[in-house]
């Protein structure tokens, strides 16, 4: 799976991340109904999955990670809002463009700055 990034969570959760819009396709493709996705609510992010049953620490973790990863961190360097939802609600039509999806219900997180900057900084960013 090397077209994918990976991390594990503080509990050892295997967590998968889009590189681009083909391994974001690729990625909701091998998601499991069931399975927690993660995207910022701004386009320019990797799709982030985490496999198997999370927990609410585990989807903190990844939506820190998720938005790391986007144009709006990179751009704004400010909190971030990252969308949550099941693979079951994930949706694509054709006229959608490679990498872009539609998503029926989703919670959603407000990722800190100072979570991000500490991420970043145990990443030697």
């Amino acid at each position: 799976m090397k077209k994918f990034r990976k991390f594990e969570t503080s509990s050892l959760k295997f967590v998968l991340a889009g590189k681009d819009a083909k391994s974001n396709e690729e990625l909701i493709k091998q998601a499991e109904k069931n399975e927690i996705i993660l995207h910022t609510a701004n386009p320019g992010s990797p799709f982030v999955n985490i496999k198997g049953k999370a927990t609410v620490k585990d989807i903190k973790e990844a939506a820190v990670f998720c938005a790391s990863r986007s144009q709006d961190w990179r751009d704004n360097k400010r909190d971030v809002a990252v969308h949550v939802f099941k693979g079951e609600d994930v949706y694509k039509r054709k006229d959608m463009k490679l990498g872009t999806f539609g998503v029926r219900k989703f919670k959603v997180i407000k990722v800190k700055k100072q979570d991000i900057e500490q991420l970043e900084k145990n990443q030697g960013k």
